[in-house]
C-alpha cells in the first residue's frame, strides 16, 4: 500500500510539474484576467464600423499620470528594443483599434484595418496618439515608430473620477464621432470620421453587381439614396431606370420622378404615371406632397382620385377636406370634415377632423363624447 501511495504521489507531481509546462507554453485553460479585464467597444458610422480591443486597469488610488502607470513622452522601459516607447494607452498586450473602411482622425486621413494604439501623454495637456501598423507586441516594450501609420495631437479634458479606463464614443452624428479614453480625472479625445455617402455608393455599385441588382429594390434603393442625400443625381437616374426597366411600379417611378425634378426638370407626368399605379396609402403621399410644396391644383386631383377609388374609406375625406382647407374654400373643407366623422373614423382621423373643423370656427361638440 505504501509503494502505491509513493508511486500515485510521484504520478501526481509529474502532472502538476507538466501543468506548469503546459500553462507556460500557452496551451493551459483560459483563465480571467482580474487585474485588468478585457474589453471591445465598438461604433457603427454610416455603414462603416471602428472598434476598440484593450485592457482596463483600475486607478486602486495610485497616482497614474507621470508615474510608471502612465509615464510622459517616451520612455525606455528596461525592457523590449524600443529605447523611447509611449503609454500602451490600456494594460497587457496592444490596445487595437480596426476601421472597416478608410476613415480620417482629427482630418487625416487613415485607411482601413487594425493598428495599434499608443498614447504620449504630455505634461501640458496635450497628447500625441499614435496609429501603429505592428498590432502583434505586448504593450508598448517593442514600439518603433517607424512602423507608424498616423499620428495627432489632441488636448486632453478633465472629467470625473474614472476608477476602469474606459474607451466609448460621444458625440455622433452621420459622419463622425469622437472617440475618447477616460482615466482617473482625464479624458483623451480624438475624431473618427469616414467619408459616408461615398462608401454608401461604392457599396452599392458592389451590391448591385449581384443579386440585389436582378431586383427593382436594389437599384431604386440606391437612387433613392442619392434622392435623399441629393448627390450623384445622374447615377441615381441610371439606377431609377435599371429599376423601372426590371419592375415599372409606383416605388421605382416615384423615386425617377423626383430624382427629375432634384435636376430641374419637369416631372409632372412621372408622378402622374406613379399617381396611376399607387395604392390608396401612396396616392394620399403624393397628395400631401404637392400640398406641402404649393401645388394644391395637383394635390386636388390626387385627393380626388383617391376619393373615386375609395369612396367608403372616411380617411379620403379627411384628406380631401385639408386640401380645400388650404386652398381657402372653408364650406368643401367643412362639408368633408362631416362627412369623415359620419363614417366612424379611426381616432386618428376623428381627432384631425375635429381639430380641423375648430380652427374653421365650427362647433364640434355632437362629435365629442366622453370616455
Amino acid at each position: 500500500m505504501r509503494r502505491f501511495f509513493l508511486k500515485t504521489n510521484y504520478v501526481f507531481s509529474l502532472l502538476f510539474l507538466t501543468g506548469i509546462f503546459i500553462t507556460a507554453q500557452g496551451q493551459g485553460i483560459t483563465t480571467p484576467r482580474a487585474a485588468s479585464p478585457a474589453a471591445e467597444v465598438s461604433q457603427t458610422i454610416g455603414i462603416s464600423t471602428v472598434t476598440i480591443k484593450y485592457s482596463r486597469p483600475a486607478v486602486k488610488e495610485r497616482e497614474v499620470y507621470g508615474t510608471n502607470l502612465v509615464h510622459y513622452g517616451y520612455q525606455n522601459l528596461g525592457f523590449g528594443t524600443s529605447e523611447a516607447a509611449p503609454w500602451r494607452a490600456g494594460a497587457n498586450e496592444n490596445t487595437t483599434i480596426s476601421f472597416s473602411d478608410e476613415a480620417t482622425v482629427e482630418g487625416k486621413t487613415i485607411p482601413a484595418g487594425t493598428y495599434a494604439l499608443f498614447i504620449a501623454v504630455n505634461e501640458d495637456g496635450t497628447a500625441e496618439v499614435i496609429f501603429s501598423k505592428n498590432t502583434s507586441s505586448w504593450g508598448s516594450y517593442f514600439y518603433d515608430p517607424a512602423e507608424n501609420q498616423l499620428k495627432v495631437t489632441v488636448t486632453s479634458q478633465g472629467i470625473a473620477p474614472t476608477e476602469r479606463l474606459t474607451f466609448d464614443f460621444i458625440d455622433i452624428d452621420e459622419q463622425s464621432a469622437m472617440a475618447v479614453l477616460d482615466w482617473e480625472k482625464r479624458r483623451f479625445p480624438f475624431k473618427v470620421a469616414f467619408d459616408v455617402h461615398e462608401i454608401v455608393l461604392a457599396n452599392a455599385r458592389d451590391e448591385l453587381r449581384g443579386v440585389k441588382g436582378f431586383t427593382w429594390q436594389g437599384p431604386t434603393s440606391a437612387a433613392n439614396y442619392c434622392l435623399q442625400n441629393n448627390i450623384n443625381l445622374e447615377e441615381g437616374m441610371q439606377w431609377a431606370d435599371q429599376a423601372i426597366n426590371n419592375t415599372k411600379n409606383f416605388n421605382t417611378l416615384y423615386v425617377k420622378a423626383g430624382l427629375t425634378q432634384a435636376m430641374g426638370d419637369n416631372a409632372d407626368q412621372l408622378y402622374n404615371e406613379a399617381a396611376d399605379l399607387a395604392n390608396k396609402n401612396q396616392l394620399n403621399f403624393l397628395g400631401y406632397q404637392a400640398m406641402g410644396a404649393g401645388n394644391l391644383d395637383q394635390a386636388l386631383e390626387y385627393f380626388k382620385l383617391n376619393l373615386k377609388r375609395n369612396p367608403d374609406d372616411p380617411n379620403m375625406y379627411d384628406s380631401l377636406a385639408e386640401c380645400y382647407k388650404n386652398r381657402g374654400e372653408d364650406k368643401d373643407a367643412v362639408k368633408n370634415f362631416k362627412k369623415s366623422l359620419s363614417m366612424n373614423p379611426p381616432a386618428n382621423v376623428k381627432a384631425n377632423s375635429i381639430k380641423n373643423l375648430k380652427e374653421l370656427g365650427v362647433d364640434t361638440s355632437e362629435y365629442v363624447t366622453d370616455i
